[in-house]
């Protein structure tokens, strides 16, 4: 008769199995919400090397005005005409001490459409007026250039 050997012995191995499900949920919920974190419409802005920081611009209450390159026009994420800035950002702001109204506008839109825009918005008696943009991304410096062929 063999003798039966078996050893039930601690397993020493890591099991990153559960480490990995949880990071994949994790992964999966930003991924949806993300896109719900952003305020009004997404536009590609115009890109500068010295902008003005305008923190302002990123709170709730912020009245941002968007232009599309299509020439559409947005209050916050609300389709608005161009005949309609003037009364609405006047209701909007009426009972503000912060008058500020942020226009965000895509890079490739018509000058005629933004223009409009600005003097819609100081018609109906905007104290302070921001252009939002994004800054240039620069490369640092001392940083190798790629080799050209």
């Amino acid at each position: 008769m063999a003798k039966r050997t078996s050893t039930l012995g601690a397993v020493s191995d890591i099991n990153v199995t559960p480490m990995v499900d949880v990071m994949l949920v994790l992964l999966i919920i930003f991924m949806v919400i993300t896109p719900m974190l952003q305020h009004g419409v997404s536009v590609d802005m115009a890109r500068v090397n010295n902008p003005r920081t305008m923190q302002d611009a990123d709170k709730e209450d912020a009245v941002v005005i968007a232009v599309t390159r299509d020439g559409k026009l947005y209050l916050g994420s609300d389709p608005i005409r161009l005949d309609e800035i003037t009364t609405k950002t006047k209701d909007r702001i009426a009972n503000r001490l912060d008058k500020t109204v942020y226009v965000k506008s895509d890079a490739r839109a018509k000058y005629g459409d933004v223009v409009a825009v600005v003097d819609a918005v100081r018609a109906a008696g905007v104290d302070q007026l921001g252009l939002l943009t994004e800054r240039v991304e620069r490369r640092m410096p001392g940083a190798a250039a790629a080799p050209e062929m």
